[in-house]
């Protein structure tokens, strides 16, 4: 007899006690492999999928979607075969298979190995109906039992439907399979038999209905509440904590920009990888704290002591379709410009598609953030907790400005220091903060400290 395995939501790192269900890649009766994802969780951190270590039968998920789930809760329970049965799908396949093999070009005839390119989580394999299941589903982890009986009289609560079609059609068309009672051999749900209830619910809906009875109108709409959940509720108890914790103090210079600017073109001139503001603006920013390293730390929980970070892991605020992040260059100090151009553009460009790990966007030591790109001049922003220092650098624009005992018109930046006051006073962020205005105003500043 099949053994139902109960799969439970793993630790996902860094502390992290529970995650909100974003999209289930599995359904249950949905046969699975060891190893496939079968859910989409969101984190505090990140936007994961959850393999199951299981291969079997789907019989039971727990949690809708936008629902948290505990680490350590129940996810999935899967009933896997003992490893001297026969597979589940003897009997069941053929007749679905030959309904798949006359609506689409390449049928579905199990859960096989991934079509090449598609990148899908349904299996599919080209060809005619297939003959013994195991020759045609050879990567299926198969489900037994001591004769071969189908699935929905074998593992109690799984729906008796083996197409991937039928089960698309059935969501598309919102229609509720375990309601359903199929036509096919041994209760098998077919495509007729959802296509059936859909004409049914069509007619009720458009059948006659009374007139409702005249109503005082209603009281207007209440506030709706937006609940805080995943990324959001993370940043806000990170931000409220470092609100109430960190006695931050922001200082702020503006900056002629134009030299620096003027560096860039000079260096994307030449061949080789493009270098981005952000780029010149990171490695600016690990040489000013080897000046200052009291600024590349943080105070401990308890508060009775500094850490020095031997490395600067550079934090740097990216947007992203969650909302905003901030990835983590390791060991930014050790890169080159060039080096810390690629790792920031590929970082930038995890965090616009959503597939940062939460190893990418922990650690840091120290963040710039280029709300710039905003179009603002200037902010006073919170510390990511427990960082003690953030640099801001606002928009680069044309403004008039004295240069050399002469008016001229220059690129101008607002360039913003937060810090803790609790590791150093206002003389050593000061002096951080003119050493990187240096540096942008006269880049071969930086000669001197490479």
């Amino acid at each position: 007899m099949p053994v139902v395995r109960e799969f439970r939501l793993p630790d996902l790192g860094e502390g992290l006690t529970g995650a909100e269900v974003v999209r289930w890649l599995v359904e249950v009766g949905e046969v699975i492999a060891v190893d496939q994802p079968v859910v989409e969780v969101e984190t505090a951190k990140a936007v994961v999928e959850v393999p199951c270590p299981y291969g079997g039968v789907v019989t039971a998920r727990y949690g809708e979607e936008g629902e948290e789930i505990a680490v350590g809760a129940p996810l999935v329970t899967v009933a896997v075969a003992p490893a001297d049965g026969a597979s589940l799908l003897v009997e069941a396949a053929a007749g679905m298979l030959a309904e798949a093999a006359a609506e689409v070009e390449r049928p579905l005839v199990g859960y096989g190995v991934a079509e090449p390119g598609k990148g899908g989580r349904r299996r599919r394999v080209g060809g005619a109906v297939p003959g013994p299941v195991s020759a045609a589903v050879p990567a299926v982890v198969p489900v037994v039992v001591p004769a071969p009986a189908p699935v929905v009289r074998t593992v109690p609560g799984v729906v008796p439907v083996i197409s991937p079609l039928v089960r698309r059609l059935a969501r598309e068309q919102g229609v509720d399979l375990a309601a359903l009672s199929g036509s096919g051999p041994d209760g098998l749900i077919m495509r007729a038999d959802v296509e059936r209830a859909v004409a049914v619910k069509a007619v009720a809906l458009t059948a006659p209905t009374a007139p409702a009875a005249p109503t005082a109108p209603g009281p207007v709409a209440r506030e709706g509440v937006v609940p805080l959940r995943g990324l959001r509720k993370a940043v806000a108890e990170k931000l409220g904590r470092s609100h109430r914790e960190i006695p931050a103090v922001t200082c702020w210079v503006d900056t002629d920009a134009t030299e620096l600017m003027l560096l860039r073109r000079q260096l994307n001139a030449a061949p080789g990888p493009k270098v981005s503001v952000l780029a010149l603006l990171a490695r600016i920013c690990t040489v000013a704290l080897a000046r200052f390293p009291e600024l590349n730390s943080s105070v401990t929980e308890d508060g009775s002591g500094i850490i020095r970070h031997p490395a600067v892991h550079l934090g740097f605020a990216a947007q992203g379709r969650r909302g905003l992040v901030v990835p983590v260059v390791r060991d930014a100090h050790a890169r080159t410009t060039e080096q810390l151009g690629e790792e920031l553009g590929r970082l930038t460009e995890a965090a616009r598609d959503g597939s940062l790990t939460p190893a990418e966007l922990t650690g840091g030591t120290f963040t710039l953030n280029n709300y710039g790109v905003f179009g603002v001049d200037g902010s006073t922003p919170i510390l990511n907790h427990p960082e003690a220092a953030m640099l801001g650098v606002g928009r680069i624009v044309a403004k008039p400005w004295v240069h050399e005992g002469e008016l001229a018109v220059r690129e101008v930046v607002q360039l913003s220091f937060t810090f803790d006051h609790r590791v150093c006073d206002g003389g050593t962020a000061g002096g951080f903060l003119r050493f990187v205005a240096d540096c942008v105003e006269r880049p071969g500043t930086l000669l001197r400290q490479l």
